[in-house]
């Protein structure tokens, strides 16, 4: 496959899967749909793989197509693989986090946002989503400690506690709660 082919292909993925998230922040997007726009990145994911293509652009968007639709079990390798070409993006580390917790293995979630600490230790995203996944595994001391360094990098997200379920576990610990109940 010539270099512009590849090219224009990887931009179709990424443009379906921007097409699904503009229209579901608008509209309600059913499943059919989703699954319908998705389906055709995952075709063109198909069509470069089919020619030999490994690239770790390729590996994210696939992990993402298949993420976006729900299929979090098929999504970990290639996220994985990405991870591994791709070792700078924190974006693939969340992605594979978010699949790890949503086939119940928040052990690997965990350590995909330690990993990705590693890279970018002042993103405030990954401390708060290790508060949630802490808590998701009963220790609330964690939980409130990166849900501290969390709101010490971005208070914003001082507004996400109340609705967040992951933190149902930890609510009325000590340790969550003397965190959370400090007034800015």
């Amino acid at each position: 496959m010539d270099r512009q082919r590849r090219h224009q292909l990887l931009c179709e993925i990424e443009g379906y899967l921007d097409l699904v998230n503009v229209l579901a922040e608008q509209w309600p997007l059913s499943d059919a749909t989703r699954d319908r726009i998705v389906g055709r990145a995952l075709e063109a994911v198909r069509d470069l793989e089919e020619a030999g293509e490994t690239c770790g652009e390729l590996l994210l968007l696939k992990g993402e197509a298949l993420r976006t639709v729900g299929r979090f079990a098929e999504a970990i390798d290639p996220l994985s693989r990405a991870g591994d070409v791709l070792c700078d993006d924190l974006h693939v580390f969340l992605a594979l986090a978010w699949c790890y917790k949503r086939v119940d293995r928040v052990d690997l979630a965990i350590e995909a946002l330690e990993e990705a600490l590693v890279i970018d230790p002042a993103k405030a995203i990954l401390h708060y989503n290790l508060a949630c996944y802490w808590s998701l595994s009963g220790n609330a001391p964690l939980a409130a400690d990166f849900l501290a360094q969390a709101f010490d990098l971005d208070s914003k997200y001082r507004d996400l506690v109340a609705g967040e379920s992951d933190f149902d576990p930890v609510r009325h610990d000590p340790a969550f709660l003397a965190v959370t109940s400090v007034i800015v």
